[in-house]
């Protein structure tokens, strides 16, 4: 199959190097790019967990001046990609949820008490309310954005030659991603080239609702919000 990728471009290669790897051809055209805040202001502390729900956080920390006193900390990682690469940057005790925010939550809960304080290391724009949910729970949460994604407004001249030109669908690995997705091929004039005729392969359900309400219709959600549910999609 010939695959379209809109996601950051670290994502993205790392993404169509397994796809070539099941006998896929993909096509890179970043939608968004990832700005790191390298600089962001942490706070006081002290905290009993560290959360990251996206590898973008691992990249942030990573350069931060402060990563040396949060190693010693447990790290808490939405899924298992993310938990990796924080693994990978020298941190050693990190936790797996294996799933979405509130599976990380639920986690969370299991494991400390209330009123425990946590840092989350976050986007700006977020799936889920993970914060919510465990201040719900009467957990203290010090939420710190370090990291944003800044979207462009069009797709780039190859995506629409490869669109226009014949491609058997998208992957769609966040719903920001997504709406940039939908807003590019708008503004292109390819509503129904890059929406109705192609295959929509998402991450969850959350992320495919901007794009059935753009009219698109052949869309396939993955089993669990992980790339390996995604690509087996696939199959």
């Amino acid at each position: 199959m010939r695959l379209l990728l809109t996601r950051p471009a670290a994502d993205a290669q790392k993404s169509a190097a397994a796809l070539r790897a099941r006998g896929h051809e993909a096509i890179i055209a970043p939608l968004l790019d990832i700005e790191i805040l390298s600089d962001a202001e942490l706070g006081a502390g002290p905290w009993t967990a560290v959360l990251v729900t996206s590898a973008n956080a691992v990249r942030a920390i990573t350069a931060h001046a402060r990563r040396g006193e949060l190693r010693s900390i447990t790290v808490f990682a939405v899924g298992d990609r993310s938990a990796q690469a924080m693994r990978d940057t020298g941190f050693g005790d990190v936790i797996s949820a294996g799933g979405d925010v509130a599976d990380l939550a639920t986690l969370v809960a299991a494991r400390f008490n209330p009123p425990a304080r946590l840092l989350y290391l976050a986007g700006e724009e977020r799936s889920g309310d993970l914060a919510g949910l465990l201040r719900s729970r009467k957990f203290a949460v010090d939420t710190v954005l370090v990291y944003r994604a800044v979207t462009a407004a069009t797709l780039p001249r190859h995506a629409v030659d490869a669109i226009t030109g014949g491609i058997d669908g998208v992957l769609h690995f966040s719903r920001r991603s997504a709406e940039a997705y939908r807003d590019a091929a708008l503004n292109a004039g390819l509503a129904e080239a890059a929406l109705q005729n192609l295959t929509h392969f998402c991450l969850s359900a959350r992320i495919a609702e901007p794009l059935r309400a753009a009219g698109a219709t052949r869309i396939r959600i993955a089993a669990r919000p992980d790339e390996a549910a995604l690509l087996d999609l696939l199959d």
